[in-house]
């Protein structure tokens, strides 16, 4: 299996990369940068009260955390140290590009979501990409394909490799109270502990109410993330001799055009967007799934807080990337120049330069923590897109069995394979979703306007649908 992914993943990528690309560009001018010139209204965005608020809605602050503990994960860690082990230091570079168009692709699937969401039997709010495709493109089949593989993406591919990669944040561990064993980590009996105790965890979060959820995450990833930049920050500053020559080293690397047109699938540009995407999801079509449930008095309103998630995620993005390029970890390669760590064992080693045994300790708290958010987060969006498909509790419930049993799967997979099957639904997922997105720009900037409009007028924007010429937007008529 690995074999057949390896020979088609670079054709899916380079068609995801190209298109994700002019998705970012084409929304980015068309908003006239929406994702810089709306930063000012966050703030005022994320702590309004709706007076129509009940226990069955979630707030925008719950909506931002709940995409945020998705954006925040693994992929901010381990992904970064892969992504700078395979392919330089410009894969860095890469990735702020990405983020830097990015951010107007969060805000325009947001907005869609947001416009075409449903009612569902609590009184809640459901919606996504699935929603959109079927209600603005009159494609139930499209609507129905993207809903499955958002749900074989998450809460197989996405949280199998939050749970594999979690697991072997433990390594380290193994080999300090095992120095003479005579087997390694991945035959011992640690992969099937800690995947036991990961199930048991998912048993208890996956079949409880969606408002949990997002009460879980707006108590976890602040302060995850707020220390975890603290940590890199202070690592920056103790070796701030350093920047100008990290920074150097990033540039050249991400333009090293030779280097891209010989091997433009493994290049540094090509696997910084595309661990970008795994990291802050713009684009990808599974946030609007989050913002969709957010009681909120315009859609715009979302489609803004989504994009700041991206700016959050970029900034932990660059705290992973310096920690590595500033540490020796990264400099000690082998024959074929690149560094003899990645993943997970690159970041600990690196903390442990700077901070000895509380840095690996720290960081093996953060990766569980990470990747605990990120299964909530993960298994929400597929959660809300099989109940696009049916309302079957049967149904539901099977999807629940098998959603925490890849928990417990991925803690015994290998390495290169979570992160291949993860990076082949991801392409289809994000193909899908990219393709509707270019469709639907007439209407996510019609929809800003009018926000643009009240906003200059003195008034808090509200919607309504049938004025604008917008059909199937029944939440809002």
């Amino acid at each position: 299996m690995l074999k057949i992914l390896e020979y088609v993943l670079p054709y899916t990528d380079t068609i995801m990369v190209v298109l994700l690309i002019i998705c970012g560009i084409y929304y980015s001018f068309l908003t006239r940068f929406v994702q810089f010139r709306m930063l000012k209204s966050v703030f005022k965005i994320l702590t309004e009260r709706n007076e129509n608020h009940t226990k069955e809605h979630i707030s925008p602050f719950q909506a931002l955390m709940i995409s945020t503990a998705s954006r925040v994960g693994i992929g901010n860690i381990a992904g970064i140290s892969i992504a700078i082990a395979a392919g330089g230091a410009g894969a860095l570079f890469w990735m702020w590009f990405m983020a830097f168009f990015g951010g107007a692709s969060a805000f325009a699937e947001s907005t869609l979501a947001q416009i075409y969401k449903s009612k569902d039997n609590t009184g809640g709010f459901k919606g996504g990409p699935a929603y959109y495709i079927k209600k603005a493109l009159g494609s139930h089949f499209f609507g129905a394909f993207f809903a499955f593989i958002l749900i074989i993406t998450y809460a197989y591919g996405f949280n199998g490799l939050q749970s594999q990669t979690m697991t072997s944040a433990f390594k380290v561990y193994y080999d300090m109270f095992n120095p003479n064993a005579t087997t390694d980590f991945a035959s011992s009996s640690w992969p099937m502990i800690i995947g036991i105790i990961l199930t048991l965890f998912g048993i208890w979060m996956f079949f409880s109410h969606h408002t949990k959820i997002g009460k879980v995450s707006s108590l976890i990833v602040p302060f995850m993330a707020l220390a975890y930049i603290l940590l890199a920050f202070i690592a920056v500053l103790i070796n701030f001799e350093k920047i100008p020559s990290v920074i150097v080293l990033i540039f050249e690397s991400a333009f090293d055009f030779k280097a891209i047109l010989g091997g433009f699938a493994g290049s540094a540009l090509v696997i910084g967007i595309k661990r970008g995407l795994f990291s802050n999801e713009a684009g990808m079509g599974s946030a609007p799934n989050a913002a969709a449930a957010a009681l909120t008095s315009h859609p715009a309103k979302q489609g803004i807080i989504q994009a700041f998630s991206v700016l959050i995620d970029v900034i932990v993005c660059t705290s992973s990337g310096f920690l590595v390029l500033f540490s020796m970890a990264y400099f000690n390669v082998g024959a074929d120049g690149k560094p003899l760590l990645t993943a997970m064992p690159l970041v600990q080693e690196a903390m442990r330069e700077y901070y000895g045994g509380f840095g690996v300790h720290f960081i093996t708290i953060a990766i569980v923590l990470f990747a605990i958010t990120s299964l909530i987060g993960n298994y929400y969006y597929a959660q809300a897109n099989v109940k696009y498909l049916t309302n079957s509790k049967l149904v539901m419930n099977l999807f629940r069995i098998t959603a925490v049993a890849m928990i417990f799967i991925g803690s015994q997979m290998n390495l290169k394979l979570a992160w291949n099957l993860a990076d082949l639904t991801m392409a289809f997922m994000a193909t899908t979703n990219i393709i509707s997105l270019l469709l639907l720009g007439g209407i996510v900037n019609k929809v800003l306007k009018d926000f643009n409009t009240q906003q200059k007028s003195g008034i808090d924007p509200k919607f309504n649908a049938s004025k604008l010429g917008i059909k199937n937007a029944e939440c809002w008529d």
